[in-house]
């Protein structure tokens, strides 16, 4: 006897086809940015609710974060002998990884939440096919907008958490653990160069486009009914969260192996 036709798909083929939707949504919206009409209002609207939600979350979360960074690397320095270099690696280790990661997080977990919201409400209200059919293509209107405002705001985002968190390192430094307010400037200014800030606003940049991608596309695809559409927000921001550890990974070996690092 034949297969058994409507059988469940492989779970492997399943996912694969998922990634390549999700590809194909991502370059979609690439295509879609230099369309006219551009929407600029809503555009602005978007980037002020990405800025508003998070703004001050990332800041508190920036703080307690380079604190933890510099009092265990300066711990881990004095017992070594290296108390000057505390500066140069919590400020690196802040700069580089922590700050585009805290933005990226917060940014997907109350932007991009809401932004999949947004678009799975409106999807089982199909009030996404109703634009199709008056020929208004969805994806220029409502989720180029929202890509480039998570965009736009991880990148602002990622400044203010690289120098609230330096900052919360230096205080935590100088002031609990006792270290020497010039010798901790000192050796940032001595390992520290600017293709480390290029890097970290290109891990913003990257994170934010991801968000938002992964976001519109949970929203477009829910699995049915309101509880869907809350499924489809746990899933967006699991799944946003595994690629943006995934892309640092990458991003960071690429990045030790072009850029040498600074002699001293």
């Amino acid at each position: 006897m034949g297969a058994a036709t409507g059988s469940p798909p492989v779970p492997g083929v399943r996912a694969l086809t998922q990634v390549g939707r999700l590809s194909t949504l991502g370059w979609e919206v690439l295509r879609a940015i230099p369309r006219r009409p551009f929407q600029w209002r809503e555009w602005i609207q978007q980037c002020w609710f990405f800025a508003s939600v998070t703004i001050l979350p990332t800041a508190l979360v920036a703080i307690p974060f380079g604190a933890v960074i510099a009092l265990q690397l300066g711990s881990l320095t004095q017992q070594i002998g290296a108390q000057s270099f505390t500066g140069a690696a919590s400020a690196l280790a802040i700069v580089q990884q922590a700050s585009p990661l805290i933005t990226a997080l917060l940014v997907a977990g109350a932007g991009g939440s809401a932004v999949c919201a947004d678009i799975g409400a409106r999807k089982i209200r199909e009030e996404i096919d109703a634009m199709q059919v008056l020929g208004v293509d969805p994806i220029q209107r409502l989720i180029v907008p929202r890509v480039l405002a998570a965009i736009v705001v991880s990148v602002l985002l990622n400044g203010l958490v690289s120098v609230v968190g330096v900052l919360g390192g230096y205080f935590f430094n100088v002031v609990l653990q006792g270290g020497t307010p010039g010798a901790y400037l000192a050796s940032f200014n001595a390992l520290a160069q600017l293709p480390d800030l290029w890097i970290s606003e290109l891990k913003a940049f990257i994170y934010g486009f991801v968000a938002g991608v992964v976001a519109a596309f949970r929203g477009l695809n829910p699995s049915g009914g309101p509880k869907g559409v809350g499924d489809a927000v746990n899933q967006a921001v699991v799944i946003t969260f595994l690629l943006l550890f995934l892309i640092n990974v990458v991003l960071t070996a690429i990045y030790l192996k072009i850029v040498p690092p600074k002699a001293l």
